[in-house]
This record gives C-alpha cells, sequence and structure tokens, in this order.
C-alpha cells in the first residue's frame, strides 16, 4: 500500500525475500492422529538434517564433535526430506510428507521480535506530507484494508516520539496556564481578575488556528511550543488594561467608565508592544532555506494569536470585566484609600529624614 501512494519514498520492510530455504507446515490434527506431536516431530528431522552430537573426538588438544545424521542422499532433497521416517522406532512407520508438507521458498534475510513476538517493521520516506498526516493516512489505510487475523499494528518511531511529545507539551501547555494565574492571583489579590484576563487565551488559539490554516501548515511540536509562548505573550496586554481599570476605579471613577477610560489610554502601549513582538517573529515566519520548515510554523502561531488576540483584548475583555466583576465602586474607593494610608507614613518619614 505504502509504494503505491506517492506521499511515501524509499519503502522498506524487514521481510523482504532473502535466502532459500526449506518449510516444513505441520498438520497438527493429522500428527495427533498418529499419536505424534510437532515437538517430537522437529526433533527428529532436526537430528536427522542438522545431526546430534553423539561424542566428542579429542586430537592435539582440540575438541571435536562427532554428528550422527542421515546420509547425505537421505537429506540432499525436497524429496527426500519428504520421506524421512518421523517415529523411528516404531512398529509402524510414519513420513514426514504424511504429517506435514514440505515447500521450498524464499524466507526473510532476518527475523525481529519485540516482547518475545515476531515483528516485520516497515519503514519509509516522506514526501510533500507531514509526520502527523502520514500517520493519520496509514491509519486510514489499515481501517480500510484491515490486516489478517492475528496480525497486530504499532506507529513507532518519529510517529511514536511525535505522539510522547504532543503529550509532555500538552501538560506544559495546562502547566504554563496554572503558573501565570498563580502569578496574576498575587499581584492582583484577586481570584477574578487572572480569570478574566485568561479569556485572552482562548482568543490567541482562534488566530492560531486561523493562521495555521491559511498557511496550510500541520499542527507539530513546534507548533505546540508556539502556543505555549502565546501564553505569557497574550496576557500581557489583558493585565495592562485590567491594571489601568482597577486604578481608575480605586480613584473613583465608575466601572464603565474606567473600562472606556482604561482602554482608550491603553490602546497606544498594547498596539506598540504588539507590534514589536510581531515584527520580530515576523522574519521566522517568512524565512527560506535551511531549517525554514521547523521554525515557520511557530512564529505563524504566535502572530496569528498574537495578532487576532490584541484585537479582541479591548472589546471581549472589558465586556468579561463588566459581567464578572460585580464588586460594588465603593469597594474599589476605599481599597484605594487603604492603599494611599499605607503609603502616607512612609512620605511623612521620608519628609522628617530630609528636614533633618
Amino acid at each position: 500500500m505504502l509504494r503505491a501512494n506517492g506521499h511515501y519514498a524509499d519503502v522498506k520492510s524487514t521481510v523482504e525475500e532473502g535466502f532459500p530455504e526449506i518449510q516444513i507446515r505441520f498438520d497438527q490434527e493429522r500428527a495427533a492422529a498418529l499419536g505424534l506431536t510437532t515437538r517430537q516431530i522437529a526433533d527428529v528431522i532436526v537430528k536427522k538434517v542438522r545431526g546430534d552430537v553423539a561424542t566428542r573426538y579429542s586430537f592435539r588438544d582440540r575438541k571435536i564433535d562427532v554428528l550422527v545424521r542421515a546420509q547425505h542422499s537421505d537429506r540432499a532433497s525436497v524429496d527426500a526430506i519428504r520421506q524421512l521416517i518421523v517415529n523411528p522406532g516404531s512398529s509402524r512407520p510414519v513420513r514426514l510428507a504424511a504429517v506435514a508438507e514440505v515447500v521450498a521458498t524464499t524466507g526473510p534475510s532476518e527475523i525481529h521480535r519485540a516482547d518475545q513476538t515476531r515483528v516485520a517493521i516497515v519503514s519509509a520516506s516522506l514526501h510533500d506530507m507531514d509526520l502527523g498526516g502520514a500517520v493519520r493516512e496509514v491509519e486510514s489505510m489499515v481501517r480500510n484494508d484491515p490486516l489478517a487475523a492475528g496480525v497486530g499494528m504499532h506507529i513507532g518511531g518519529q510517529g511514536e516520539e511525535l505522539a510522547q511529545s504532543v503529550k509532555s507539551l500538552l501538560f506544559a501547555f495546562g502547566l504554563a496556564i496554572f503558573l501565570v494565574y498563580l502569578v496574576m492571583a498575587s499581584q492582583f489579590e484577586s481570584l477574578l481578575h487572572p480569570f478574566v484576563i485568561l479569556f485572552t487565551i482562548p482568543l490567541a488559539m482562534v488566530g492560531a488556528v486561523l493562521a495555521l490554516l491559511m498557511t496550510g501548515k500541520p499542527v507539530s511540536v513546534v507548533v505546540f511550543i508556539g502556543l505555549i509562548l502565546l501564553v505569557g505573550l497574550v496576557t500581557k496586554n489583558a493585565i495592562i488594561l485590567i491594571d489601568k481599570v482597577n486604578q481608575l476605579r480605586e480613584e473613583g471613577v465608575p466601572k464603565r467608565e474606567a473600562l472606556i477610560e482604561g482602554a482608550r489610554s491603553r490602546l497606544r502601549p498594547i498596539v506598540m508592544t504588539t507590534l514589536c513582538t510581531l515584527f520580530g517573529f515576523l522574519p521566522l515566519a517568512v524565512a527560506m532555506g535551511e531549517g525554514a520548515e521547523v521554525r515557520a510554523p511557530m512564529a505563524i502561531t504566535v502572530i496569528g494569536g498574537l495578532l487576532v488576540s490584541t484585537l479582541l483584548t479591548l472589546l471581549v475583555i472589558p465586556v468579561v470585566y463588566d459581567l464578572l466583576d460585580r464588586r460594588a465602586d465603593a469597594y474599589y474607593l476605599e481599597r484605594g484609600r487603604r492603599t494611599a494610608g499605607q503609603r502616607a507614613p512612609a512620605t511623612g518619614n521620608s519628609d522628617g529624614l530630609e528636614a533633618l
């Protein structure tokens, strides 16, 4: 199936035809009816064809095995092997042809095993297809054309490493969100405001997905690295906005007016810092040459997520803040007075020292 698909090149398998061999395929029911087991038959055939060490002959300090086996004419051909007696000493001789099929064929050049199970390893190089897409396509091939009974499939190599890396990066992505939340909760002394700020992350995900779809880039490990970068980059804009809104409310400005003024006053710094970041990643996104296919998806993810998140932050975050923050304006005004009262003694002491 892989050789017929243009996405795969240099397809190799460990079960490629190797050396000529004679295969013996036992009829277990027939052997059991004659009072024989495949183990007994195999032992007899091995002794007659390969030989059995009867003794050892000493010659000039060397030990030489003395093999006892059938005459050369009795084991020189497939027909001769079929006529070998598999129950020597019995009153009713049974020949191998009566309990097994003996054929000349070509066997694999080598046998591989994993966990004591015989396996065949198929490898291929990709052509105009990413690793994740190749894994999905192979799985689809197996579903549409099922393997024989008793045969299973396991995707290993770089495909297995990709799956493990994605799991690790998903954990790192969740951990990054959790740590960002903890830092913001301690900074704002609130469990609600960090939650509002984290709404920028879904907005960034939308932008990242759209950017990947528009450029035709697949989801890969470097894309997940770009998503982890986005967690820190996009929350920065919301932090600037929410911090300004809280400052205005502590000065006595009503919530709605504080949201409007905060968004207006923080528009310029948010846009400027975002543009600086976008221009920094732009060369990576459009770079050509060696290694560009690795760096470009990460840069495209960051650019798309940051651009959409910035445009929507000034619209969505004030709405979410207005819906979730139900505390009265008097609460922030009182908090602002407490903060000013804590700063006043320090200012007085400083003036006293200067007077001295």
